[in-house]
């Protein structure tokens, strides 16, 4: 020991140290006394030099230590040693007391001679046990912590990587030991370095690492350099990034004041490539109030091609009124005579034109014509095509030829384009040869032609029969630059061949496409809906088999398992059916209720019941609400199987869908099923309701009342005494869901809702298939009350805001077409007024009705406590 103490002057101390570490909080703190702002770049040039200083002077004690000898090196290993040792032993007495002070037993595990790798390689192989009482196994907890953390680390491994010292490195250089700020790279470097960062992952503004990235680059983000950003942005297509620069730098303090029109100018145009009309209009109308980014025509321009190519004619038709105005006072304003009104040009209206399109307002032409002639424009080319192609969409096909012979006298050369809308005009007419000598013209006059004026024509060849005339456009096309691929082009032509009837030149088509070509997917659906349509499925099944097995990269999507499922059911294949169904499922499509909800009920109708059942549960697991044709399948299955017992449940479980089902509709199913169900079934079934507390809703008193009538029992308004309207009992639902314990039901309230229905609920019936006859519903949604019709729950506390204002050049076009729209309105508010009145009671007022997603969340319930719910039975005494 004498000697352990003789060295220990010249030795580190006994426990090893790490790595030196400075304390970062605490070079925080002296900043922060000091007056000075503790930036991330401070505290890591202190942080370097502290670890620098302490090097130094760990090498100078270094250079004053002697070199030790061979038994003093063992002698200070093993005091090492021991002290390692006691410290471990220390700790473990210490938390050993805080466990027992807490009540807290300490599991000892492995021997105190043991290393810990062993102890933790016995843990390792343990086997897992059982929970007392449970089915759960438990594995070790520490594991499954470490595989969380792994997997948790992997998915925010770019967030924790290490990358702004590199960040560092890559942008500063050190010269003769003094850092400065200027960069090895380029100004350009710098730019593209600082994109390709930004584009690696999709960070906003609102990102930490965002902020890094920006301060890092060492930019001072002029005009020039955003221009360069968001041009690079917009050209790897990263809308969202570009519009977080600007927004992060002129946020700043800094640069608030050299906002750039140019900047904004240039992202419109990115947000317009990016067909992003919403955010551009936000941007503009945020230039449109602040006067040192006040837009010029180059803004008008941007904003009103992206608004035009979205077909918004309405606020494309502000931003005309906006030209014209002068603005009141705005931020920044100090200049009185300052007056930014401008007209708009030929670009504008061409813009108006283009919004015409998709809403075909032909009367908008006129308009835009007429506004032309006033500011002395004179229309080009682009004006006439955009012009013709509106008259097309609206129908107006002679107003087409009309304005070519226009453009033709006024010395403008038709190009590509209207070539393109002259050969589809004279489809829609019938007239395949004009349109045969339309483009022979165009050929004729030098115009080169693109692949889309021979695409229309090849289309229009072969809706009228005449395939092997459009194969010749198809060679054209194999020609020409920039055209599509050719299985695109067949693709449209057998779907053309199809709409006129020529079932045979579909197929002709499709055997001389795989000589030039293989067939894609879009392919392979459109020869599938052919075979579907006229009832040929042994070659539909080929297809689709050949698909399946093909070694290519082509394979069966959603839509062909669809048409497959059609083309089964057209062919009473319900064997097939169910194998497509079960491959279908397997392969990871979702349920469509609209596409296969019909399908499933003719294979439930031919013996295929279980498939219906199991798509009822695959929708209740989705989260969604059944179609009504769920219901009324099971309920008629039940009841022709003698099972009304389930047959109350599936009813009791109905009534508290989001839809009704009236009187009239459970006559009209009962007698569309009477080859399924007789009178005596119908008798069972009132009987049965008679004897269980159903749930008090309309469906179920509608059905009540239905059954009175068909099975004869006289004056079926009168049925308080089966059904009460209001009553409090606890239905068989409820029963079901609690096991029938202490008689507790479920709370429901609140008003029973649908937002946005697309397929609509009301439950219509029409035809010999029972299918439902589906309404269209827009914003509004009505309550439809038409002989004890449904009623239809529409969404509430709707707020519509018209803040469109028009100058005196207001289109007339549009005041028609709001008239139209306030005319519809009326009808609308005219159905609204009427409100649902039940037979029994007249009773207007609303009752409170669980809401859909209590309904599947009581759903879920049910399935979790007991799946064969459906199948149970209930007491109904």
């Amino acid at each position: 020991m004498e000697a352990l103490h003789m060295i220990q002057g010249h030795i580190l101390p006994l426990r090893p140290l790490s790595q030196f570490q400075p304390d970062t909080d605490k070079i925080r703190r002296s900043l922060i006394q000091k007056g000075v702002t503790p930036t991330p770049k401070i505290i890591h040039t202190l942080r370097k030099k502290q670890i620098q200083k302490h090097n130094r002077k760990l090498n100078r004690q270094n250079q004053l230590n002697p070199p030790l000898s061979k038994s003093q090196k063992q002698t200070l290993e093993e005091e090492q040693h021991f002290q390692e040792l006691k410290h471990e032993y220390k700790q473990f007495t210490q938390n050993l007391e805080e466990n027992q002070g807490g009540n807290k037993g300490l599991c000892l595990i492995g021997k105190p001679w043991e290393g810990v790798e062993k102890v933790d390689f016995l843990e390792r192989i343990k086997v897992n046990y059982e929970h007392r009482g449970e089915k759960l196994k438990r594995e070790s907890l520490i594991e499954l912590k470490e595989m969380f953390r792994e997997r948790k680390m992997d998915e925010l491994k770019w967030v924790f990587e290490d990358d702004i010292e590199i960040n560092e490195v890559w942008f500063d250089e050190n010269n003769n030991g003094k850092r400065k700020k200027t960069s090895k790279r380029s100004e350009v470097q710098v730019v593209r370095f600082l994109v390709d960062r930004l584009c690696d992952k999709e960070i906003r503004a609102k990102d930490w690492k965002f902020s890094r990235l920006m301060k890092l680059s060492g930019l001072s983000f002029t005009e020039g350099q955003l221009m360069m950003i968001i041009e690079m942005l917009g050209v790897k297509r990263c809308w969202k990034q570009a519009l977080s620069v600007v927004q992060w730098v002129y946020n700043s303090k800094d640069h608030r004041k050299f906002q750039s029109r140019f900047v904004y100018t240039k992202l419109l145009a990115v947000l317009g490539k990016a067909r992003r009309p919403k955010e551009a209009l936000q941007i503009f109308n945020m230039m449109l109030g602040n006067i040192r980014v006040y837009p010029d025509m180059a803004a008008y321009h941007s904003i009103a091609v992206t608004l035009g190519q979205a077909g918004l004619l309405k606020e494309l038709l502000n931003i005309v009124e906006c030209m014209r105005q002068k603005p009141e006072t705005l931020k920044y304003m100090y200049r009185k005579n300052w007056d930014p009104t401008l007209e708009p040009d030929v670009v504008i209206y061409n813009a108006v034109l283009n919004a015409c399109v998709p809403s075909k307002q032909w009367k908008g032409v006129s308009w835009v014509f007429q506004q032309m002639r006033k500011s002395s424009l004179k229309p080009n080319g682009a004006t006439y095509g955009l012009a013709m192609e509106v008259m097309l969409q609206s129908g107006n096909y002679d107003l087409v030829h009309e304005l070519f012979e226009k453009m033709q006298r006024n010395g403008e050369v038709p190009e590509a384009l209207t070539y393109k809308v002259m050969v589809r005009t004279f489809w829609k007419e019938g007239k395949v040869d004009e349109a045969v000598k339309a483009v022979r013209d165009m050929e004729r006059r030098g115009v080169m032609g693109t692949a889309s004026v021979y695409y229309e024509l090849a289309c229009c060849l072969c809706n009228c029969g005449r395939w092997q005339d459009a194969t010749l456009e198809v060679e054209k096309i194999k020609r020409l630059p920039h055209a599509k691929p050719l299985e695109v082009t067949f693709t449209g032509m057998i779907r053309s061949s199809m709409d006129g009837g020529h079932i045979d030149d579909c197929i002709c088509i499709f055997e001389y496409m795989q000589d030039h070509c293989a067939p894609n997917v879009g392919t392979v659906n459109t020869m599938l809906k052919v075979y579907s349509q006229n009832d040929m499925f042994s070659t539909a099944k080929v297809l689709f088999e050949e698909v399946k097995v093909a070694k290519s990269d082509l394979r069966p999507d959603a839509y062909t398992y669809n048409l497959m499922l059609e083309a089964s059911s057209r062919g009473h294949q319900w064997e097939y059916f169910e194998h497509v169904y079960k491959e279908m499922i397997l392969s990871g499509y979702h349920l469509d209720q609209n596409k296969h909800l019909p399908l499933l009920v003719k294979a439930s109708r031919a013996g295929k019941l279980h498939l219906l059942e199991h798509a009822f549960d695959m929708v209740l697991e989705a989260g969604e609400i059944p179609h009504h044709l769920f219901f009324f399948e099971l309920v008629i299955q039940a009841i022709a199987q003698h099972n009304y017992e389930r047959a109350i449940i599936l009813l009791s479980t109905m009534a508290h869908a989001p839809y009704r089902v009236t009187e009239k509709q459970w006559t009209e199913l009962f007698k569309e099923n009477e080859d399924r169900i007789n009178h005596e079934n119908l008798k069972r079934l009132l009987d049965d309701l008679g004897n269980c507390n159903v749930v008090s809703e309309a469906t179920i008193s509608n059905l009540s009342r239905s059954l009175h009538d068909l099975c004869g029992l006289g004056s079926s308004r009168n049925i308080s005494s089966i059904i009460p309207f209001r009553s409090e009992n606890v239905d068989c639902l409820n029963e079901t869901i609690n096991g029938g314990e202490n008689g507790k039901a479920p709370n429901f309230s609140g008003r029973m809702m649908i937002e946005g229905a697309e397929s609509g609920n009301d439950i219509l019936f029409g035809g010999d298939q029972a299918e439902p006859d589906m309404f269209t519903f827009n914003d509004d949604q009505v309550d439809r009350v038409n002989n004890n019709d449904v009623v239809v729950c529409r969404p509430q506390n709707r707020v519509i805001e018209d803040k469109s204002s028009f100058c005196v050049d207001r289109p007339e076009f549009l005041d028609r077409l709001t008239l139209d729209k306030s005319s519809d309105d009326s009808e609308d508010e005219l159905s609204d007024d009427e409100s649902y009145e039940d037979d029994d009671d007249g009773d207007k007022e609303v009752i409170d009705k669980p809401s859909a997603y209590q309904i599947l969340e009581a759903w879920k319930e049910m399935r979790e406590e007991d799946k064969s719910l459906l199948h149970s039975e209930i007491d109904c005494g």
